[in-house]
């Protein structure tokens, strides 16, 4: 079946809110969405507001780079995702690398955040991805099997739709190296066979698994002639409107 393209924009820890709300203005000025691909940003916490302002309307949905687990409580500095979708905020980014390893995030702490996201109803994009030793041991597999498995523990069929998986290989995660279509390929057709298992094959049909870890306008065609490449979470070439719009606007190959 046919599945529309996610292509979401990770800012993690750029641009003041002045230069978000700028940017985000640029961009629903300028970008042409085609329409089956659905666009994401996601700009810090003191930005969601006021870029969702600039969001309205537009064609494109905000996201939260992270969350808290619980739904409200004396936890300084944390952010709850009720608090995020009433920002405007439609998707939220739970387990991505750098949370894993900067802040020791552990799958079953990722379980929590993305359990918490869909009782708020927000779209969870759970990223999961070996390092570059796992990789080198011939653990990949292994490693994607386990963090899916503990990362969607107790999610149930009826939610399981609402989420989207990226796969990130840690070690192409903003050093300039990425994976073949052919590695990224065979990652993502092991997770849809995953979930197939968990939920059925209809449901692993309709779920979207894209693709992070040093995407550009060059290689973005190429993964996106894969099969079961769904879209790209994108980091630095997500911080300038020209190659943004260029990776939406992928071609066909």
């Amino acid at each position: 079946m046919s599945r529309s393209s996610l292509i979401a924009g990770n800012w993690k820890m750029f641009k003041t809110p002045g230069e978000a709300v700028e940017f985000a203005r640029l961009l629903v000025a300028e970008l042409q969405v085609p329409t089956d691909r659905e666009v994401v940003i996601a700009p810090a916490f003191p930005s969601l507001t006021a870029v969702a302002a600039v969001l309205r309307g537009s064609e494109i949905a905000l996201a939260a780079q992270n969350v808290h687990q619980e739904p409200q409580g004396a936890f300084t500095g944390e952010v709850a995702a009720g608090m995020l979708r009433d920002a405007g905020c439609r998707y939220v980014i739970v387990g991505h690398s750098e949370r894993r390893t900067y802040f020791r995030e552990t799958d079953e702490l990722i379980n929590r955040k993305l359990a918490a996201a869909l009782a708020s109803g927000l779209k969870p994009i759970l990223c999961i991805g070996e390092t570059l030793t796992e990789r080198e041991q011939d653990k990949t597999l292994e490693i994607i099997a386990g963090q899916l498995k503990e990362g969607l523990k107790n999610v149930a069929p009826d939610d399981i739709g609402s989420s989207v998986v990226a796969y990130e290989p840690v070690w192409a995660i903003g050093t300039g190296e990425t994976a073949s279509p052919g590695q990224a390929q065979e990652v993502h057709a092991f997770i849809r066979d995953e979930l197939g298992g968990k939920y059925g094959p209809a449901v692993a049909r309709r779920l979207r698994i894209i693709y992070g870890g040093s995407v550009n306008p060059v290689n973005m065609g190429k993964l996106m002639a894969e099969k079961d490449i769904d879209g790209a979470l994108v980091g630095g070439a997500s911080l300038e409107v020209a190659s943004f719009s260029q990776i939406v606007n992928y071609p066909e190959v």
